[in-house]
């Protein structure tokens, strides 16, 4: 098995894992402190990686280039636009038929990836990215009344757009993370992995840190009482980040995103087990599709 699909695997369970704990966050604080959490309290735990690598394994530090840091700034700031287009989603009410339009990622990351670096699919990882984005919309609208006339409006609808412009703006943030460790060139993918997403994550915090002070000081307070569990959501993001990081130094991102719709399938599994949600049939359909494509991906890909 090549190695970037057991990191995937964990990278995703991972970020299932993140996500859990920062929805407890937004309790105690808005959605830009518990957006800023997984940066800011996630930059000890990136800078680690790096000096873990070079003083324990003996990696050398790579110096960034040009190239390096325009895929940094590019991808750091498709992933906040990607997240705010998610995160006002939620502001409409028929928010599920535009989340599933923003799981449209890795279709994108190919699109991206064929138009920034050149590089190709196969029809057979197609195929899987297909079937496995198809599986996640079932999911994302299982439990929304829909009708034919329904259908057809959604699709030409604000959140549609919106959704589509999410799953773009992550598309693109993928590719960029990609080129811009590849950038890099040495000594290894975990080095290179960790390097960019040391600088991503710094770039990341400064940021929403600026934003913060310039327009939600009382934002900051809120995230300062609640430092404890923003710690560990910032350690869980930042060691699912590194597995993603890793995971598109060594294989196209499309290809990676395409496997990570996995997340999904935890996700639900912790609905059905932890919270003792039943399931329907649509999304019981969307959740064989999501591992249809995930075995046509390991197979054909």
């Amino acid at each position: 098995m090549e190695p970037w699909i057991p990191i995937t695997f964990a990278a995703a369970f991972l970020q299932n894992l993140r996500s859990a704990m920062q929805k407890h966050l937004k309790g105690v604080m808005g959605t830009t402190g518990a957006t800023f959490v997984r940066f800011g309290f996630g930059v000890p735990f990136a800078l680690t990686f790096v000096l873990g690598l070079h003083l324990i394994m003996g990696y050398e530090i790579p110096r960034p280039n040009p190239a390096f840091f325009a895929w940094t700034v590019l991808g750091g700031v498709a992933q906040i636009a990607g997240t705010f287009l998610l995160v006002h989603l939620f502001s409409f009410r028929n928010f599920a038929v535009g989340t599933a339009y923003s799981r449209t990622e890795p279709a994108q990351a190919a699109l991206f990836g064929l138009l920034f670096l050149g590089e190709r699919v196969t029809t057979g990882t197609l195929a899987a990215i297909a079937v496995s984005v198809f599986g996640v919309m079932m999911i994302s609208v299982a439990r929304v009344p829909l009708t034919w006339q329904a259908i057809f409006v959604s699709t030409i609808s604000r959140t549609a757009l919106i959704g589509l412009a999410s799953g773009a703006m992550f598309g693109i943030s993928a590719v960029a993370y990609r080129a811009a460790s590849i950038a890099l060139g040495g000594p290894n993918f975990m080095m290179q992995a960790a390097v960019t997403l040391a600088f991503v994550i710094l770039f990341q915090t400064v940021l929403m840190g600026a934003w913060m002070l310039w327009r939600d000081r009382a934002e900051i307070a809120r995230i300062g009482r609640a430092w404890k569990p923003s710690l560990v959501v910032g350690a869980a993001g930042a060691c699912a980040s590194f597995g993603w990081f890793m995971a598109m130094t060594l294989e196209q991102a499309a290809v990676v995103k395409a496997l990570a719709q996995v997340e999904m399938i935890f996700t639900f599994a912790s609905s059905v087990f932890f919270f003792r949600e039943r399931i329907n049939l649509l999304e019981t359909l969307g959740c064989v599709m999501i591992v249809a494509g995930i075995l046509l991906l390991l197979v054909l890909g």
